[in-house]
């Protein structure tokens, strides 16, 4: 199973009711929901271990991921409040105006989880809760005590308005993405990381000098690009598709890759210490082909494996 730990919350996604008044309908969503509803959707054996309340929207979102074939026997529960993320969209990218204090998915602590089932084999960490504390720091430290015997997948999904305090956000990322075997990273991920006027492979390099075996570099519609520790470089161009929005579209394309490296048996650490050009060009294009269904829909409404 690829577990997959992190945000669940509300995507409060705008829309124009019948009279032409504004509105918002909620969605469920969080980049690490998504990862884990399209890896279920996708036929991947997947869970998601994350803080959910007990509240009307906590109850929305264990719904959505028992309907797409997600393991929920990890959530935690709790009387906390649910996030709320309001979205805009404009030209059909979206940003977010989030409502995180004291939440369910925020307010966790690593004496919260036990000790973690051999059926996982591969942990995935992203999105706004590397960035929230406590939970960020639970993560890093769940992260740290199972990155020795899982393969580990850390796409941080930066929101830079959400960051308190960009020095220690950049210390703690820089040492999770030391321990994981692959790190994904968006194009403007990569100049957040590293402002300084080099090339996206000059930033690349200092990526894989962490010591994971394999970084992802998306680039929205010009494609993406994997890089080998041994310097194999691959590129696969996006599927095209008629753009509705973006939300959760990188999250979907995480999961594709996964999902594939799965199938192929390429989920321990020693099949992606050693992975080949050919399965990670198989892997990119499964990301690239489930990516493509995410952004012809409204909202993170990932594909399922028959719609590839």
């Amino acid at each position: 199973m690829i577990l997959c730990c992190g945000d669940a919350l509300i995507d409060m996604i705008p829309m124009t009711s019948k009279p032409g008044t504004e509105a918002y309908v909620p969605r469920p969503g969080g980049a690490v929901l998504n990862t884990a509803v399209a890896l279920g959707r996708l036929g991947a054996p997947a869970g998601l271990l994350t803080g959910v309340s007990h509240d009307i929207f906590g109850q929305k979102l264990a719904a959505h991921l028992t309907q797409s074939h997600v393991d929920t026997s990890h959530i935690l529960w709790s009387d906390r409040p649910t996030t709320l993320a309001f979205v805009q969209l404009v030209d059909g990218q979206a940003s977010y105006c989030f409502y995180d204090e004291n939440s369910a998915g925020r307010m966790l602590d690593i004496a919260q989880i036990p000790a973690l089932p051999n059926a996982i084999t591969a942990l995935f960490f992203g999105g706004i809760s590397l960035a929230s504390e406590p939970a960020s720091d639970c993560y890093a430290a769940l992260l740290a005590r199972e990155a020795g015997s899982r393969v580990v997948m850390i796409d941080p999904n930066i929101r830079p308005g959400f960051i308190k305090d960009a020095a220690r956000y950049c210390q703690r990322l820089g040492h999770m993405m030391a321990q994981a075997d692959i790190v994904k990273v968006s194009d403007e991920d990569l100049n957040w990381l590293f402002p300084a006027p080099q090339s996206d492979e000059q930033k690349v390099k200092q990526l894989l000098a962490l010591g994971p075996s394999l970084v992802v570099l998306t680039r929205g519609g010009d494609g993406a690009d994997g890089f080998l520790a041994n310097g194999s470089q691959i590129h696969v161009p996006a599927t095209p598709a008629e753009i509705v929005d973006t939300v959760g579209a990188g999250d979907t394309f995480n999961a594709g890759l996964l999902a594939k490296l799965s199938e192929l048996n390429c989920l321990s650490k020693d099949q992606v210490q050693t992975l080949s050009p050919e399965t990670l060009q198989l892997a990119l294009e499964h990301g690239a082909r489930a990516a493509a269904k995410t952004v012809a829909r409204e909202g993170a409404d990932p594909p399922w494996a028959g719609d590839l």
